[in-house]
C-alpha cells in the first residue's frame, strides 16, 4: 500500500511501500480505475470512512464525474457536478447509494462504484525490532500480538518481554507493558489488547 512518511515522537515510521503522490486534501483527480491497488488488506463490509481517506469514485460511462478524492477535515468530499458531499462516518456502501441518488438530478441511471483506495483516518504504528516497522491500517479488529506478525515478526535480537504499547489518551500519552514470550505461552493474555487508532507498539 503506498502512504505518506509519518512523524512519530519516538521515531519516523513510514508506511510499506511508500511511492507516488496522492491528492491533497480536498483536491480531485481523474479516477482511472475502481479497483484497490495490490497489496490494500481487504476492508470489512462495515468500514466507515474517515477523514484523509483516499477515495476512488467512479461512475460508470461518466468519466467527468469520476475521481479520486481525500476525505477533508470536515467529513466532505468534491465531486464534479455533484460539489461537496459528506463521506466521513459512511461505508463505501453508504457512499455509493448517497452518490447515485445525488447524480439523478444529471443521469437517468447513475451506477457509482466507491473504493476505499487508502486508509488514512484509521492507523497503528510499530517500530523498533521488527522486520517491517512502520504505519499499517487498522481495517478491523487487530490485537498487538497479530500486528508484530503483520510487520513480519521480531528481530532476533528483540527484546520481547519489554514492549511497550503507547497511546493517547484524554490527552495524555500512557504506556503499556507487553510480554510477548508470556502471550505466547498463554499466560497472561490481557496484555495482548485490542488496538486503538494511533496506538505505537514499540519494540526494543
Amino acid at each position: 500500500m503506498r502512504s505518506t512518511a509519518i512523524a512519530f515522537v519516538f521515531c519516523g515510521l513510514v508506511a510499506p511501500g511508500v511511492a507516488g503522490a496522492q491528492p491533497t486534501i480536498g483536491e480531485t483527480r481523474p479516477a482511472v480505475a475502481a479497483e484497490p491497488p495490490v497489496g490494500t488488506p481487504p476492508l470489512p463490509p462495515d468500514y466507515v470512512i474517515g477523514p484523509d481517506d483516499l477515495l476512488a469514485i467512479v461512475f460508470w460511462k461518466e468519466s467527468d464525474m469520476s475521481a479520486e478524492v481525500v476525505v477533508r477535515p470536515d467529513g466532505k468530499i468534491a465531486l464534479p457536478l455533484l460539489n461537496d458531499v459528506v463521506a466521513a462516518g459512511l461505508t463505501p456502501v453508504e457512499l455509493r447509494d448517497r452518490l447515485a441518488q445525488a447524480a439523478k438530478r444529471y443521469l437517468t441511471d447513475p451506477t457509482p462504484t466507491v473504493v476505499v483506495k487508502q486508509i488514512n483516518s484509521r492507523k497503528v504504528f510499530i517500530t523498533g525490532q521488527v522486520e517491517k516497522p512502520g504505519a499499517y491500517p487498522l481495517t478491523g479488529p487487530t490485537t498487538v500480538v497479530q500486528l508484530i506478525a503483520t510487520a513480519g515478526g521480531l528481530k532476533e535480537y528483540a527484546k520481547s518481554s519489554h514492549i511497550v504499547v503507547m497511546r493517547a489518551a484524554a490527552g495524555r500519552q500512557t504506556a503499556r507493558r507487553f510480554n510477548y514470550k508470556d502471550v505466547l505461552k498463554g499466560r497472561n493474555l490481557r496484555q495482548n489488547v485490542e488496538l486503538k487508532p494511533g496506538d505505537t507498539v514499540i519494540v526494543p
